[in-house]
């Protein structure tokens, strides 16, 4: 594994030992960026289940300003935290140790917010619709943020989750990548 793009671009990313996390590969990552956008202009990104960080440490290297990384494994924070080091920038990165539905609670009420959101939970414990709704609800994303989904290539998504939608749908061997844009409807949008 290594980072693809950017500022890191060709930096080796250490991955969690073990059956527990399933890095998502280079060539899956790649494709991914490609469709959200190759670089980014500044923003915020939030990674649900970092497992190795890989997904956030390629958007700060494509230009994201800060991202937070959340997962509960200690051996995956552990892994985190020494790929965050290689790139010399620890301040564009929070680390937490924390189940993903505390870290939603968490984060509301620092009153954060996002422009992009990974979200690749474990295949036999999804809750994304869930998830989703609350991270919503709690407005932890930016209007035209975008949502990308890793699930096993079975599970079916809906095509609207509150104010996201979802634009594309790609099956990589035994994953699937959903991708969602969130549309907030505001008062001055008529304006």
């Amino acid at each position: 594994m290594r980072v693809i793009s950017g500022n890191y671009g060709g930096r080796k990313l250490k991955s969690v030992p073990g059956e527990g996390t399933r890095p998502t590969s280079d060539k899956v990552k790649e494709s991914i960026f490609n469709i959200i956008g190759p670089y980014f202009d500044g923003g915020n990104c939030l990674d649900l289940f970092a497992g190795s960080g890989g997904l956030s440490i390629e958007a700060i290297s494509r230009g994201m300003d800060h991202a937070v990384l959340v997962d509960r494994d200690i051996s995956a924070i552990k892994i985190i935290k020494e790929n965050i080091e290689m790139t010399k920038e620890k301040n564009k990165f929070d680390v937490y140790r924390s189940d993903a539905n505390r870290s939603i609670e968490m984060l509301a009420a620092k009153n954060s917010q996002f422009d992009v959101l990974f979200i690749d939970p474990p295949y036999f414990e999804q809750e994304i619709v869930k998830q989703l709704e609350k991270i919503m609800s709690l407005n932890l994303l930016a209007d035209k943020a975008i949502i990308i989904c890793e699930v096993g290539r079975k599970v079916d998504l809906p095509n609207e989750i509150s104010l996201a939608k979802q634009f594309r749908s790609t099956v990589y061997g035994a994953s699937k990548i959903v991708l969602y844009e969130v549309f907030i409807e505001g008062e001055n949008k008529n304006d």
